[in-house]
This record gives structure tokens, sequence and C-alpha cells, in this order.
């Protein structure tokens, strides 16, 4: 067997994988499926206004459980699907009437969400809500997959669970529930953005239909009104052609945004950083075309000229030159902050704040306990030392550092001062420094007997300025 025979060989064993001809229905079972899902009356018109009820519960509570089940229980994609079959097989009267269950049912969902939004007392923008209002070309994507995925398990003998996934997919649901949202609060962006939205997963389920049908090459309906057939085909295509078009530039924009935000985000956490002032709040948007950053910092004020020319020198060299830099300092107790967040940060800084300083005054305090208390104790230890050692006439106490003139090491002695009528000898000396040690829990304890012009509080005994001392023995040991 030569080589082009093998390749052969191996290229209509690799095909057979993907050849569903022996799976697919017979035509005609195939079509009254369809069309009999089309029909958008009576129950299906309550189904899908109890799931419209349901998907608005879910993104007003942002309850992702609800909002798929909401997707399950909606027969939305019947229409469509059977809008798709009538395009490719030439049956218009199928498209119109699919088109005219469609409109119905886009209007009854907004009919039933506008109303929940009006009556719920709950009005705030969740994450779900939100990601329903910014169609992008991965919409177009999904429901182009999902559309195919679809039209495909309808026209198999087995077809398993496939729709219910392509519902949950492609969610047609939940941008209607949105576009409600929008109408009910008066904000045009949910109300056009979920509907594009909401459009855009249209035109794809039907579209990929369509190019099923052709694939699995379905018997078209004889055509009376051949021109009649070319224009709905031509404005099919154009639908499909614009739709596909504005997804790809909204795309870019959502990636070019994205990117600015990252960048911006990065730009204030790394450069943005103070001794003694800190960010209370950031935010990075597009307005109008113009990229802008507004930045809040608490905190010691900084001079506001330089710190804007120092920042945008630095916007220029991360390539974000162009955007605006908003910087604002200082927060005033009689002002209102612009949202919860910023008291929250606010609450969050004044926290650290605090307790840095309070750390800060505990170690203070224990240092200046641990300086003084040594010093202190010298009045309760008088007595003690002047049964003990009846020679001494004073004692003096306290913790020194000692400090390098030609070398940065620094070191702490505890000092032992005493003033003597006799002579007290080295060993006498050691012992002191021992009772004192051990009376005290210290180590590092030295003793220095007369020294030379120490204020001792009695003045009649202290040697003539200039007079050396009867007897001076000073423990501290020699450094070298």
């Amino acid at each position: 067997m030569t080589i082009k025979e093998r390749l052969s060989n191996y290229y209509a064993e690799l095909k057979s994988f993907f050849n569903v001809s022996a799976d697919l229905e017979p035509q005609d079972v195939t079509e009254a499926s369809i069309r009999s899902g089309v029909s958008f009356k009576g129950a299906q018109l309550l189904i899908l206004v109890f799931a419209i009820f349901m998907a608005s519960l879910g993104l007003n509570t942002d309850n992702v459980a609800v909002i798929i089940g909401a997707m399950l229980i909606s027969p939305l994609m019947g229409p469509i699907i059977g809008m798709g079959l009538g395009i490719g097989i030439n049956d218009y009267p199928l498209l119109q009437r699919g088109l005219k269950n469609v409109l119905m049912a886009v209007l009854g969902a907004l009919a039933a969400s506008a109303v929940y939004f009006l009556i719920s007392p709950q009005y705030e923008d969740g994450s779900q809500l939100l990601a329903r209002t910014s169609p992008s070309i991965y919409d177009v994507f999904i429901a182009l997959f999902g559309g195919a995925a679809g039209i495909v398990s309808i026209a198999c003998k087995n077809k398993g669970q496939v729709l219910p996934g392509v519902a949950i997919a492609t969610s047609l649901m939940p941008p209607l529930c949105t576009a409600g949202y929008g109408l009910a609060t008066l904000q045009p962006q949910f109300f056009f953005g979920a509907l594009y939205l909401f459009f855009t997963n249209m035109v794809f389920i039907l579209f990929a239909t369509w190019i099923g049908v052709k694939m699995m090459r379905f018997k078209p309906v004889v055509i009376k009104d051949k021109v009649k057939a070319h224009r709905v085909q031509t404005i099919v295509y154009a639908i499909v052609t614009i739709t596909i078009g504005l997804s790809a530039y909204l795309t870019v924009q959502m990636i070019s945004k994205n990117i600015f935000i990252i960048n911006a985000t990065a730009f204030v956490n790394h450069e943005m950083v103070f001794p003694n002032t800190q960010v209370l709040s950031h935010k990075e948007y597009i307005s109008e075309g113009r990229r802008h950053i507004d930045v809040t910092l608490i905190g010691e004020a900084l001079p506001k000229d330089s710190l804007q020319l120092a920042m945008l020198n630095k916007l220029d060299s991360v390539g974000l030159s162009g955007t605006i830099l908003t910087i604002k300092q200082g927060f005033s107790l009689g002002a209102t902050p612009d949202n919860s967040k910023s008291i929250n940060q606010l609450y969050a800084v004044m926290q650290r704040e605090i307790l840095q300083r309070q750390n800060y005054i505990d170690s203070l305090e224990n240092v200046l306990t641990v300086r003084s208390g040594f010093s202190d104790e010298a009045v309760k230890l008088a007595p003690e030392v002047k049964i003990l050692f009846p020679q001494i006439e004073d004692i003096a106490l306290s913790n020194m550092v000692l400090a390098g003139v030609d070398r940065a090491a620094t070191d702490t002695v505890n000092m032992v001062f005493v003033r003597v009528n006799d002579e007290m000898s080295t060993e006498q000396c050691q012992k002191l420094t021992q009772y004192i040690g051990t009376r005290l829990n210290r180590t590092n304890v030295h003793v220095s007997v007369n020294p030379h012009l120490f204020p001792w509080p009695s003045l009649d005994t202290i040697a003539p300025t200039g007079a050396v001392p009867s007897t001076v023995h000073d423990t501290i040991p020699k450094r070298n």
C-alpha cells in the first residue's frame, strides 16, 4: 500500500468520526419537533413570565443558582431555533411566526421584569446584573457554538441533555431581566446594553441553526417568490455582519479598558507610596475617550505642584501618558465621602495608624520604665546598703548608654555611684555589685566609689573643686 493510499484511508477514518448522517432523525421528525416549540401561547407564555420573575429575583439578589434555574425553565430557545429553520429551508411563514413569537416574548419579559423591579425594595446593581450589559465578541462565539450544539442535538436521535446547557451558556433570560431593570429605574445604559446582548445571542443562535440546517442538507420548501427569498437572506447576512463588527469593536474597547485599569492600578500601588501619607482610595476609568486616575491621599500633606509633576513624569515612563491624574489630599470630618467604600477605607487606615502609634507609645513606655525603674530603686536600697556597708553614706543608681567616639557601636550599663567616708576594698565593691545585681535582678552592674565632681546632695563633705578624693574605686571594665 502506497503512502498516498494510507493517508487517504486515515482521512476517511478520521472523517467518519465527524459524520453525523447516520445519527440524524428524518427531516420531517426534526421539523415537527422544532415547529412545536415555535408556538408561544398559553402555557408557554406563563412559563416564560414565571421564569422572568425567577431570573429577576436572582439578579436582584445576585444569586447565581436562581439565575441558572430560570434559564433552564425559559422556553425562549424554541422560536429562535424555529426562525433559523425557516431561513434554512426557505419557509418564510415559519420565520414570520417565529419572529412574531420572539417579539411577544421580549415584550412580555420586559413588562414582567419592569413590574418586578418597580415593586422591589432593593435597587442594588449586583455583579450578575452588570455582567449582562457588556456584550462583546465572546458573546458572539458563545451563541454561535451554543446554537450549533442545539440544532445538532435536536436533529440527532441521541439528543442527550444538550439544550439545557445551551440555554444556560447563551443566557437569553438575564439580559431581558436587566433590560426590564433599566426600564423600571430609567437607566438607559442598562436597557440598551442588555437588549443588545439579547439581540446578539438571538441572532447567532439563529445563524448557527441556519448553517446547521444547510450542512445537514435539509430539503427546502418550494420557493414561490425568489426575489423575496433573496431579500430575506441579504437582510440576515447584513444583520450578522453588523452584529459581528459591532461586537468586535466593543471587545477591542473592553480589552483596552481592562489593560488600562490593570496598568493604572499597578501604577498607584507601586509609585504612590509615601512615608507618612497613604492612598485612601483610587479609581481608574475612561470617560469620553479620556483616561482618568483619581487618587485620594490621607496623612501628611505633600507639596501639590511638585507631587503632580513627579507623578505625571512617572505616568509617561510607564506608558500611561495622556492620562488625567487627579490627586486629592486630606479628609475633612465635616465632608461627606463619595461612598461607603471610602468610609471603610478611611476606617481601616485610621485603625492601622492608631495601632502603629499605640505600639510606639507602648515601646517608649517600656523603655522609660526600664530606665527610670533602676534609678528609682536607689531610695529603697539606701537603708539596706547602710546596714550591709556602714561606710557608705550616699548611693545613686543610673542606666547609662556608652557610645564609642571612633566607632558606631553602643552599649548600656547599670551604674552604681557610692560615696564612702572610709576606704572600700575591691572585695567589698564586688560584694556590693553582686548584692545590687541580685537584689534588682540586673546584669552588667558596675560600681564607682567616690566619683570625682559627682553632685552629691550633701555639699559639706564634697572635696573642693579640683581636689582629688581620698579613695576612688572604678570597677567599670576597660574596653579595648
